[in-house]
């Protein structure tokens, strides 16, 4: 026979499920009840002529005996389990685990992302690949689903559990309203490749009981794994307004000798009565354990291709990962966003879809990008896509996750660390320059001292557009997720935009010191959102209550050796700084002072930003030579026009920052000072165009003409 589960126990399994005894099977296909036990046990194999006989006993194909990849469909039938009320009376109202997140599918790409990757095979040093599938069903395809899922049997539970007034109630009605009143339902589903799936038993310790069965429990795979608190999972019923997620999973190591198409269900709903009955809360969609108490219980299931594909969760390979799909997905972002748009607009029903794409491309390329990032010897360790779907048909194609336009800088800074390509000290545009930071690891347990010295590792770069707010730090460990987002504070208005990034524990490289201490230190200093590093309560009880200011240690030690590398020299620019380089340039009149032009201050750099409210805010250098503090010089903005006078700006603000003062809207100068720094916003009532349609021109003024650079 072909090679597939071993034929005993697939037998035994296949009598519990049809509910024969061995004997029965005997008479049916003419062999002693002792022939049967032989096979059972594995002593003997019947046969050829015999198996066609146990197909026809069990009800089923030739080919699903010689295989033995599926469970006959003469056993008890795939359906809906609901856990019983408590016997004491007892109510849960909703999963407690799920409010701790918002349904976001921001939330869900961090949580769902970094669960793929704790679980990532990493023998085969290949990326695990996570790919976003919304789909939007109606009419005959959403008809065809609910038929698929038992509708019928569960809407009697949501009826029930939609009417209660508490927030799992509300949510339960707004999906069902959408449901029927739009007649639509939206399918976010969350595939992994090159991951270890779900193994283990239905009941027994491992990860399928982990995520299918169990609450708060972390089954991870190693130290550098993200989670702490088994809270991550939650995120996926919490996207659902109907509380399903139905699940298919092909597993890394065979579970009753198989590998594929291992499915199950799990509805988390409300306690309710429903049929003069009281009912717990969550359900599952399987097929019914006979050894459970009067075969209630369900259990997942190997399905068949077609059943795959009635419910979605077809996958495109063999390769081991696991599929979840979240029925009746929201994102609350998306919902705002949506809600902004005309009611007589057609496109309304794609904008919400279509916002939950852009939001999840947005969330993966800003937590994972370093994740997507690979050089040297090293493959990236995650590739991520997004892809929309409406009935089968493509409303936006795949889009796979490219780190180098959602973070152009910082892969950067990511990928000079791993080709080697680091400098000690910044001297041109784009080089990445690398440090390291310490952070002295306290003892487990509370005892006084250091268990060693940790050196994460800093990387500065310029910054860029696509960038985001620049002069900011970012920080990861080991599964390289973006746990900290972060300004550097008390920095000099002067220095060029930048961004840091901070690799810490198993993230800074095989060759840091106490790397493993440093990634289980960091990640009990994570809390359940997995977005900060400070005092947690396992932090606490792991360490002392004094560990976190290690924390707070390794933070300063990290802004101040950026703001030693940034105020490194840097090169000149006569068109101003930053984002709005093209739009800013030094003025260029010539002078008519009467001091001595040897002695002129010149204004030699400007950066520039616009703010919220539409003004500009000016920060300038000037280069002082010897004796020219004695000069009185006046900051003047103005428009850039091609013809004619520029229209002249009014400052709202205009300080000194070093070196100088304002003095009846002069900058005097420090006595003996060779620059100076002043900062000026302007007033955008005195605007006479858009900022954004326009260039600044900022001249020095003196009383008798104006300085030139």
């Amino acid at each position: 026979m072909d090679a597939g589960e071993d034929f005993g126990p697939w037998l035994a399994r296949q009598l519990k499920l049809a509910d024969m005894t061995q004997t029965e099977l005997a008479q049916e296909v003419e062999v002693t009840r002792a022939a049967v036990s032989a096979w059972i046990t594995g002593r003997a194999a019947p046969r050829p002529e015999t198996i066609e006989r146990i197909a026809r006993a069990l009800n089923t194909d030739l080919a699903t005996v010689h295989t033995r990849t599926t469970d006959t469909q003469a056993g008890l039938p795939v359906g809906w389990y609901h856990r019983p009320g408590h016997a004491d009376g007892g109510r849960e109202l909703g999963n407690a685990a799920a409010f701790a997140f918002d349904a976001d599918v921001e939330v869900l790409a961090r949580e769902t992302c970094q669960n793929s990757l704790d679980e990532r095979i990493t023998d085969n040093g290949r990326p695990v690949r996570v790919r976003y599938t919304l789909h939007e069903l109606s009419g005959e395809k959403l008809a065809r689903f609910r038929e698929a899922i038992q509708w019928d049997d569960l809407f009697p539970h949501y009826e029930v559990a939609a009417a209660q007034d508490q927030k799992v109630g509300r949510v339960i009605d707004a999906g069902l309203r959408d449901m029927y009143d739009h007649d639509r339902l939206v399918l976010l589903r969350v595939d992994d490749y090159n991951a270890a799936g779900l193994t283990g038993d239905d009941y027994e310790d491992g990860r399928f009981a982990a995520v299918v069965r169990r609450q708060l429990d972390s089954h991870k795979s190693g130290k550098g794994a993200g989670g702490s608190y088994g809270l991550g999972k939650a995120t996926l019923w919490a996207t659902s307004r109907l509380g399903l997620v139905l699940i298919n999973s092909t597993l890394s190591e065979p579970h009753e000798g198989r590998t594929e198409r291992r499915l199950v269900g799990r509805l988390d709903l409300p306690w309710r009565r429903v049929g003069g009955q009281a009912w717990a809360g969550p359900a599952w969609l399987g097929r019914p354990d006979p050894d459970s108490p009067g075969a209630a219980v369900a259990r997942s299931w190997w399905a068949d291709e077609e059943t795959v594909e009635s419910l979605h969760l077809t996958r495109e390979s063999g390769e081991p990962g696991t599929s979840f799909l979240i029925v009746g997905a929201h994102d609350v972002a998306s919902l705002v966003d949506a809600s902004r748009v005309s009611e007589d607009d057609e496109t309304d029903d794609d904008f919400t879809i279509q916002g939950m794409h852009r939001r999840l491309v947005q969330a993966l390329g800003r937590n994972f990008w370093a994740a997507m990032t690979g050089g040297g010897d090293r493959l990236p360790m995650l590739e991520a896509s997004v892809r929309t779907l409406r009935n089968g048909e493509v409303v936006i194609p795949e889009e796979r996750v490219d780190p180098t336009v959602t973070q152009p800088s910082r892969t950067r800074a990511l990928r000079a660390f791993l080709d080697g390509t680091t400098v000690e000290q910044l001297t041109e545009s784009g080089q990445v320059v690398a440090t390291t930071v310490p952070l002295s690891l306290p003892v487990v347990g509370g005892g006084r001292g250091s268990a060693g010295q940790h050196h994460a590792v800093l990387l500065v770069t310029d910054a860029e557009d696509m960038d985001g707010k620049p002069n900011r730090v970012v920080a990861m460990r080991g599964n390289r997720m973006t746990v900290r987002d972060a300004s550097v504070p008390g920095l000099s208005l002067s220095v060029n935009p930048f961004q840091a990034v901070l690799l810490a524990g198993e993230a800074a490289g095989p060759r840091a010191p106490y790397a493993a201490e440093a990634e289980v230190f960091l990640r009990a200093a994570e809390p359940p959102e997995h977005n900060k590093w400070g005092q947690t309560e396992e932090l606490t009880l792991t360490y002392s209550p004094s560990a976190y200011r290690r924390i707070a240690a390794l933070t300063r030690e990290t802004n101040a050796a950026i703001k030693q590398l940034v105020a490194r020299p840097k090169k000149k620019s006569k068109a101003g700084g930053g984002r709005l380089a093209p739009k800013l340039t030094v003025g260029t009149r010539t002078q008519r002072a009467r001091l001595s032009a040897a002695t002129l201050p010149v204004l030699d750099e400007l950066d520039a930003q616009v703010l919220d409210d539409g003004a500009w805010q000016v920060t300038g250098e000037i280069r002082i030579p010897a004796g020219g503090h004695v000069w009185r010089l006046a900051p003047v903005a103005k428009f850039e026009v091609r013809s004619g006078p520029r229209p002249t700006i009014a400052w709202a603000e205009l300080v000194g920052v070093e070196n100088c003062e304002v003095v009846d809207d002069a900058l005097r100068f420090a006595e003996k000072a060779r620059s100076a720094t002043f900062r000026g916003v302007t007033d955008p009532t005195t605007h006479a165009v858009r900022t954004s349609l326009s260039g600044l021109v900022v001249e020095l003024r003196a009383a008798e003409g104006e300085v030139s650079s």
